[in-house]
């Protein structure tokens, strides 16, 4: 019965240092996926956003849907 338990045990112990190992791989893909996300959201803002593009953009709406338009909320006096 003792050697059970012993063989348990190496078990546990092995499973954990797979665990460690896992957990590390998994770290690292985790952390190269967030990297590369990083770079194209850097590469989104400065290259197609970048260079006062914006000044070129050309809204449809524009003046059309106004924030506050006076025919649609007046105030009614009581």
């Amino acid at each position: 019965m003792t050697s059970f338990w012993l063989f348990l045990s190496d078990l546990f112990k092995w499973s954990y240092g797979f665990f460690d190992f896992a957990g590390n791989i998994v770290n690292w893909l985790l952390f190269i996926a967030g990297t590369v996300l990083f770079c194209y959201w850097c590469y989104v803002l400065v290259v197609t956003l970048g260079g006062d593009k914006d000044k070129e953009y050309y809204s449809p709406t524009e003046g059309k849907h106004p924030y506050y338009d006076p025919n649609i909320m007046r105030k009614e006096n009581k």
